[in-house]
């Protein structure tokens, strides 16, 4: 087993919005571009060096697609002169939702959308960001019959193609195949060095967020490798303290928690303030979005 050290230098991603159904359960998720763009602004403050942004219908708060929003979201983060990395899902688009138990066939129309790999980049190409993530693997995801896919030849086509962008991608890996799955991406030459991940873990049902499942993870994550951990709900901010200890990086945020404290609805500034406040009283030096660029070797094209 690899030997694991604690960080000593961490960088915080703030996932603002996500595309669950946490609109009803807390009024402080953004919805609109402009709620988005403002609660980047903030965490972006507070000290998180990389946003991770999804755009819902303003409308409505359903998770969207629409090139359109994240263009906007963009543009007015950069009209703040605020410095951030932009970190944009590609995680759209491979939502597959079965009819029923008994008749699984046709699917259903409601929360099914699965369009191919170069549609699910539209905004990737249109925007150019510093990062996006690609979601490496198929599984349940949570209760009933949604399923998030993610095939193998659509992993390597997204690959490929945010590669020829000349954009990094952020591989999140919710089980151990997904971590195996990334590394032979990387070995077959579909992502180039310095490689970034993340491991989400907690979400049903993938790896459980447990000490020992966290620990096998990290321990088979190559040396060279950059790497954040998260959980979600309760966990995520004491799996802040987690990812340092084992010589990771941090992720808090809206998208995978909604509280500070049990029955404190939180904001992603109070969760990038709690993030920053843990990591310095762990002894850690938090990395600024230049730092992280010359880290990660980004190109920053969106301002």
């Amino acid at each position: 087993m690899t030997k694991l050290q604690p960080s000593t230098d961490v960088f915080i991603t703030c996932a603002v919005t996500g595309s669950g159904n946490t609109t009803k359960r807390s009024d402080k998720v953004p919805v609109s571009p402009r709620q988005i763009a403002d609660s980047c602004i903030q965490a972006a403050m507070s000290g998180a060096a990389i946003v991770h942004i999804h755009v819902r219908e303003p409308d409505t708060g359903r998770p969207s697609r629409d090139p359109e929003l994240y263009a906007e979201v963009v543009r007015l983060i950069a009209e703040s002169r605020v410095d951030v990395i932009i970190n944009l899902t590609a995680g759209m688009g491979g939502d597959m939702v079965f009819g029923s138990v008994q008749s699984p066939l046709p699917l259903s129309e409601s929360g099914t959308d699965m369009v191919g790999a170069t549609e699910r980049l539209l905004h990737v190409k249109d925007i150019l960001p510093e990062i996006c993530t690609i979601d490496c693997g198929t599984m349940n995801f949570g209760e009933g019959d949604y399923v998030m896919t993610n095939t193998t030849g659509i992993l390597c086509e997204m690959s490929k193609q945010v590669k020829e962008l000349g954009v990094r991608p952020e591989i999140e890996c919710f089980d151990t195949g997904h971590l195996r799955l990334a590394m032979w991406l990387k070995e077959q030459g579909y992502i180039d060095d310095p490689v970034m991940i993340q491991l989400c873990m907690g979400i049903p049902w993938g790896a459980p967020d447990d000490l020992h499942t966290t620990l096998a993870m990290v321990s088979n994550v190559p040396k060279n490798w950059t790497f954040s951990a998260f959980s979600i709900g309760r966990n995520q901010l004491p799996y802040v303290a987690m990812a340092i200890l084992a010589g990771g990086n941090v992720r808090v945020g809206l998208e995978d928690n909604l509280y500070l404290k049990k029955g404190v609805l939180a904001t992603n500034k109070d969760l990038v303030e709690r993030a920053v406040t843990i990591s310095e009283g762990m002894g850690c030096n938090i990395l600024g979005p230049e730092q992280v660029r010359e880290k990660l070797s980004l190109v920053k094209r969106w301002a």
